[in-house]
């Protein structure tokens, strides 16, 4: 491992042992913690993947790159205007008051939802994991069974992802060149700033590069049809998850619009702590000031509607033809003998949480589309899948990935009908003696 990897593991540690505390804190039900806490592990650290992914040595093609001149890190930044909880709840974007709302709003989010019904597409974070559904919907795509999806959502990696999946199939492979090419030195680069423990200006100009006005017409266009394309991120002043209206971004047109669309995407991908928060300016009671968004996956792993009509004691039932999650990550647990390191503990420990929050809002997302009478249709990282990965965003780990994806989306099943199986018990050898004190069985 290089010095400047170990700086950004143990980084990525202090930064997982801030989100340690919130698991202890937080509600048993909350969605929290998971996503961005291994997205941050992943992206900061060249870390093990899986148990059967094992490090090789090799490093990354690229490595992330020396920031221009203009982009020396201040010692301290500019204090922001300060605003109130009621000043931020009626917020609205300057000249554009219709393209955002709470995720806690249900009034909001009903309104917001195409008239006619369709099937949705709900995507998830997942870092570089994001390959895997890149790819399952390329091979959508040339199977010819790809849905018109009439709303598409997207956290964080899905959030990158979600306009290449609502654009439509002419851009599969720009998304191809993105979900296998990419690498570190594209997402950040290495050296704190007093926001972060990585600068990620290579992201903000990837993004500004994939994310054209040509697609931001074509997004237009179907908006104007009556589709949603819908970006979560998290209001970190607020603690509250917001949903970005994305056609209607786009539909507004102009500088204003394109660079708003844009830096949704990059709050979206925003780890907090790991990579720097991006501030959007509001406007609200005659004052203007910028509010703090960071990772859409703060707020969960994926998004299908409010937590409220999530809820098992809710009757509400999705105005969808079908019900589609892709979980750009693998649900099966990966034995490691866990290093005596506090990165090794707390990377392990978020990487299982991460597994169990996915299952929870699988399960979730399951039931709510069995309530609403819609088909249920999901796919993850086959258990099975073990290309190995030499570091955060290996291109040939994410050609590995992809390429599993298209296979699977190309094929007669590429969605199962329920969430994955819980794994079984690892059976003992039968030679091993039993000990029932470790079942419980003689209490």
């Amino acid at each position: 491992m290089s010095i400047d990897a170990y700086r950004i593991l143990r980084a990525a540690g202090a930064l997982l042992t801030a989100f340690g505390l919130a698991f202890g804190l937080a509600p048993a039900h909350a969605p929290l913690s998971g996503a961005y806490a291994q997205d941050a592990a992943r992206a900061a650290a060249p870390y093990r993947r899986a148990a059967v992914r094992a490090r090789t040595g090799k490093t990354p093609s690229r490595t992330p790159a020396a920031a221009p001149a203009a982009a020396a890190k201040p010692e301290s930044l500019p204090a922001r205007t300060p605003f109130t909880a009621e000043d931020d709840a009626v917020a609205v974007v300057p000249g554009m008051p219709d393209v955002r709302f709470w995720a806690d709003s249900t009034a909001d989010f009903t309104n917001a939802l195409p008239a006619k019904p369709g099937p949705w597409l709900a995507l998830s974070s997942g870092g570089e994991d994001g390959a895997f559904g890149a790819g399952l919907l390329a091979g959508l795509s040339a199977s010819g069974k790809r849905p018109d999806f009439s709303v598409v959502t997207g956290v964080s990696t899905g959030a990158l992802l979600a306009p290449f999946a609502f654009a439509g199939s002419k851009y599969d492979e720009a998304m191809r060149k993105d979900f296998t090419t990419i690498t570190s030195a594209d997402i950040f680069e290495v050296g704190a700033t007093p926001e972060s423990f990585v600068d990620t200006w290579p992201l903000k100009d990837f993004i500004a590069k994939e994310f054209t006005p040509a697609m931001l017409a074509d997004i237009a266009a179907a908006y104007r049809r009556g589709r949603r394309l819908f970006v979560i991120t998290t209001d970190l002043d607020a603690e509250r998850s917001v949903v970005w209206n994305m056609g209607a971004i786009a539909a507004h047109g102009g500088d204003q619009a394109l660079n708003l669309f844009r830096a949704v995407l990059l709050a979206s991908s925003s780890i907090p702590g790991a990579f720097p928060p991006v501030l959007i300016d509001v406007e609200s009671n005659g004052k203007r000031f910028a509010e703090m968004h960071v990772d859409g996956g703060v707020g969960g792993q994926f998004f299908v509607a409010p937590a409220q009509l999530m809820a098992a004691t809710a009757d509400y039932r999705l105005p969808a033809t079908a019900l589609y999650v892709v979980a750009d990550s693998g649900l099966q647990p990966d034995f490691q003998v866990v290093k005596r390191t506090t990165e090794s503990i707390l990377v392990q420990t978020v990487g299982m949480a991460v597994k169990v929050d996915t299952r929870l809002m699988l399960d979730r997302a399951y039931l709510v589309a069995k309530r609403s009478g819609v088909a249920f249709n999901v796919a993850s990282v086959p258990p099975n899948f073990s290309a190995p990965s030499h570091g955060a965003f290996d291109p040939d780990y994410m050609r590995a990935l992809f390429q599993v994806g298209y296979d699977q989306g190309k094929g007669a099943t590429p969605f199962a009908t329920a969430p994955p199986p819980y794994p079984a018990a690892p059976a003992a050898p039968a030679s091993s003696p039993q000990h029932p004190e470790k079942t419980g069985a003689n209490r």
